[in-house]
């Protein structure tokens, strides 16, 4: 079952990180092809308009990930520090009371989707003529979004349970799964914007499925704890719960800011450019998955490396963890925006046909777009590892600057200095400006705690 027998506290650095990294990276970018082989198939299959209805739906998936992230991380950090005081129960007893937290918060999102999905497609900005579309997307998803908050939630501690690889399978198997099925359920069968829905659906139930059943029969030390229903117990759980987003909430924002650069970006390239230019940005969005992908590799990797030897206070070993990280992710950056600057007809191709005005505008934009991937995978892995050594306030504040703060005004000002092309520049300022405030706090010392000083 992968067990790797990894020791975060006495392993090198270096081969301790690429013990952890190449499995999430490989794990995370098979995630990525969920999103990007579905952008392709029903480019194919259904055409532009198909291509704009996922888009609008896709902040809703996008959310329930950011939850099943945000207890992951949060869980994992306190159970990593937990662990490296040998307190193996109260590691379990977090690990458990973060997949409660999240399965309760699954319900809750999921009820207005299914009982007034037509109103929350008019809060994510969706025109008439996507409508249709957009509704015979959204309905499928529901029971997939349930679990892909397990699968995400899942993958955190898995990997800090020293199973790297099985983490991996966990995120391939379903997604070769899912592209096996996106091709059956639009093309032989005919089923358009649905068959996406219901393969992604089907896929995201069988990853959360291999992620409990790893944790009620193979885990090495973390498994499931069976929770006291006293009352004292329940107000120490809603203070680990509260604890736990505090810690995560920074990726739960990530995910949220993704989905408000989505939202955002239809509106104004609707606006300006109309469905045309809505199914032109759908693909960068499908995209960025891959960008996020390999950011978030990155920061997941040295999070549990980070975090238990912050609980061990072994300051070196934390510093030399984000040396390696950084560097990692500062070459990631630069080899996915030259690939994704040198590709961009090649890449466009596989979504739309040449002639299409979505194709032209998508061909003009995405190499400016793509200049973003070096500056979010900076950006992406400072913020994992505030977290990870439970500064989470910083952790929120650079979080909202990039994907809030400066990336809304971006959209807005830059179209209106630069014409179109500020359309496809927004993301890229908001997240080169945050980089350079998180750089010179950093430098200057700041934001470095004081284990960092040893």
């Amino acid at each position: 079952m992968g067990k790797e027998n990894l020791n975060f506290a006495t392993m090198k650095i270096g081969p301790l990180f690429r013990a952890m990294f190449f499995p999430t990276l490989v794990g995370m970018l098979f995630t990525s092809l969920i999103t990007v082989v579905d952008g392709i198939f029903v480019g194919r299959g259904v055409g532009a308009n198909g291509i704009a209805a996922v888009n609008i739906v896709a902040p809703t998936f996008m959310v329930a990930t950011g939850i099943g992230l945000m207890f992951g991380i949060g869980a994992s950090v306190v159970a990593s520090i937990r662990l490296a005081s040998d307190n193996l129960k109260g590691a379990r007893i977090v690990m458990t009371q973060g997949f409660v937290a999240a399965c309760a918060l699954a319900l809750v999102m999921l009820i207005p989707m299914t009982a007034a999905p037509d109103g929350v497609l008019s809060l994510l900005g969706c025109s008439p003529e996507l409508h249709a579309n957009a509704v015979h997307y959204m309905l499928p998803l529901v029971p997939g979004i349930f679990f892909v908050m397990i699968q995400c939630i899942g993958m955190m501690l898995v990997r800090l349970d020293g199973s790297p690889r099985y983490a991996m399978w966990c995120q391939a198997v379903p997604a070769i799964v899912n592209i096996v099925l996106d091709y059956i359920m639009i093309f032989p069968m005919g089923m358009g914007v649905k068959g996406a829905s219901v393969a992604t659906s089907i896929s995201c139930v069988l990853g959360g499925v291999m992620v409990l059943v790893y944790f009620l029969w193979f885990s090495n030390k973390l498994k499931f704890y069976r929770l006291s229903r006293s009352a004292k117990s329940i107000a120490r759980m809603l203070r680990n719960i509260v604890y736990m987003v505090k810690i995560g909430l920074a990726t739960f924002v990530t995910e949220v800011a993704m989905s408000v650069m989505m939202v955002t970006g239809n509106y104004m390239f609707m606006n300006r450019l109309g469905e045309q230019g809505v199914a032109a940005y759908s693909i960068a969005c499908y995209l960025f998955p891959v960008v996020f992908s390999i950011a978030n590799a990155v920061a997941q990797s040295a999070q549990p490396i980070i975090s238990f030897n912050y609980g061990a206070r072994k300051g070196r070993r934390v510093a030399a963890a984000l040396k390696l990280a950084l560097v990692t992710a500062l070459a990631c950056g630069v080899a996915v925006s030259a690939g994704l600057w040198a590709g961009a007809p090649w890449m466009v191709s596989m979504f739309l046909n040449p002639g299409q005005e979505a194709f032209d505008l998508a061909v003009k934009g995405l190499p400016i777009f793509a200049t973003c991937s070096i500056f979010f995978a900076v950006n992406v892995t400072f913020i994992g590892y505030y977290q990870s050594i439970e500064h989470a306030a910083t952790s929120i504040t650079y979080t909202l600057l990039r994907g809030v703060v400066l990336m809304i005004p971006s959209f807005i000002l830059m179209p209106d200095l630069l014409g179109n092309t500020g359309l496809w520049l927004a993301i890229p300022a908001a997240e080169a400006l945050t980089t350079l405030i998180i750089l010179f706090f950093f430098i200057t010392g700041r934001n470095r705690p004081q284990i960092m000083k040893i």
